[in-house]
């Protein structure tokens, strides 16, 4: 079984008018994303069924979930907005998030 997966890549994927780019280069991926407002649009997944059971409490983080899948591959995934790193996935037991991102973040709420 290999140690790890290598990758070679470059990859414009277009989502409503607003380029994502995903580059790759041995083990390490990242995927930048233009603003906050698309990023939290790309996040926000489908829209929340009135009718469905609530979470159990217990729930896996599904940013830690990411981080393990990452560190099991042997990869380095780096998370920008605006070309800004936010978070860092595969590099140590936790994601590695930026004050970047806490502050994108706290911006996009005051944002109409």
């Amino acid at each position: 079984m290999a140690s790890g997966l290598e990758i070679e890549a470059q990859l414009v994927i277009s989502l409503d008018g607003y380029d994502v780019q995903v580059a790759a280069s041995g083990t390490y991926l990242i995927i930048n994303v233009p603003s906050q407002r698309v990023l939290d649009k790309l996040t926000s997944g489908p829209p929340k069924d009135p009718n469905a059971p609530p979470k159990p409490k217990n729930a896996a983080d599904p940013l830690q979930q990411l981080n393990d899948l990452a560190l099991r591959l042997g990869l380095v995934l780096d998370l920008r907005v605006a070309g800004k790193t936010y978070v860092t996935f595969g590099t140590g037991r936790s994601p590695k998030i930026t004050l970047n991102a806490v502050l994108g973040k706290i911006g996009s709420f005051f944002k109409s």
